[in-house]
């Protein structure tokens, strides 16, 4: 006879495990909850294990732009955001992508520089917002295999960028786009002003619209823009990302708290999470991996330890 499963619980999907410090009162839950075979790693990895969109990698340029902005359709999309790359004795790394500081004039006036030149390759260059970029390709135009940001930050770029012939056709067009962005005024005013320069775009998740996304999750509580489109092509209901939400969640929600500073998690989450601990069934989701199985009584082990 089979095992009967064991009951839904609220999955908080947390930062990699090894940023929290030893002594960290949420490992002393670890030591005495349950530990569960490792499920997928890092944020891509994270949403395909959540999420079923029918394609991998997530196309994630066109989930956020049908979120944002509405107007997918049917055609191939890939996100182009604003970065910032610095060049090193070695090539060049990725520093920063999205997030940068732009505000929507600042993000117009920098697009519209860029906007004739992937024209001339027959794509849109659309500001969803800011920090967002889109680009929508012809159909006849195969998409690049670029990294997500989150793979791609911190590293030398040599070995991230798409190869052969078609990859060359993209390498040619990021590099002219970055000589653009290179010689733009509004750059040497970031500069003047301590703020890192919008040089380059970072293009990754392309892909169409999926018809339909499937989860096994009951709602999403927070705030990344992939995630919550996700949850609306799965037709799942969301919340704003507030630890005094976290005591209202129902269980077999999800509580993405995977981006946060670990130090936020320390000082503004930990009595949330505590308190939930102390009434309710947890799973907690490392973005490193590792997964636990908490339930309230498991705060009677006193002889499992101090810490995991």
């Amino acid at each position: 006879m089979a095992a009967p499963s064991p009951a839904r619980a609220l999955e908080l999907w947390l930062p990699d495990l090894r940023r929290f410090d030893r002594a960290s009162p949420l490992r002393r839950l670890l030591a005495r909850a349950d530990r569960e075979a490792d499920g997928p790693a890092g944020y891509l990895g994270g949403l395909d294990g959540y999420f079923d969109a029918g394609a991998r990698p997530l196309p994630a340029a066109a989930l956020t732009r049908e979120l944002l902005a509405g107007d997918a359709g049917a055609a191939p999309w890939l996100a182009a955001d604003p970065a910032w790359i610095e060049p090193d004795i070695n090539g060049a790394r990725l520093l920063a992508c999205g997030r940068l500081g732009l505000d929507a004039a600042e993000a117009e006036a920098l697009a519209e520089t860029l906007r004739p030149l992937f024209a001339e390759h027959g794509m849109r260059l659309e500001t969803t917002t800011p920090d967002r970029w889109h680009l929508r390709v012809p159909e006849d135009v195969p998409l690049p295999d670029f990294p997500s940001p989150e793979q791609a930050l911190g590293e030398n770029l040599l070995g991230h960028l798409p190869q052969g012939p078609q990859g060359r056709r993209w390498r040619v067009l990021l590099n002219e786009a970055q000589v653009l962005l290179h010689q733009h005024p509004l750059n040497a005013g970031r500069r003047r002003r301590g703020q890192p320069p919008v040089n380059s775009l970072w293009p990754w998740g392309g892909g169409r619209l999926p018809a339909t996304v499937e989860s096994t999750l009951a709602g999403v509580c927070g705030d990344d823009p992939l995630l919550l489109a996700l949850a609306a092509r799965a037709g799942l209901p969301h919340r704003r990302r507030e630890p005094a939400r976290l005591a209202d969640l129902p269980a077999g929600w999800l509580a993405d708290l995977q981006d946060l500073p670990v130090d936020d998690i320390e000082q503004a989450w930990r009595p949330a999470i505590e308190a939930a601990a102390r009434r309710r069934a947890l799973r907690l989701a490392f973005a490193s991996g590792e997964r636990w199985r908490w339930r309230p009584w498991h705060r009677l082990r006193a002889w499992r330890g101090a810490r995991a």
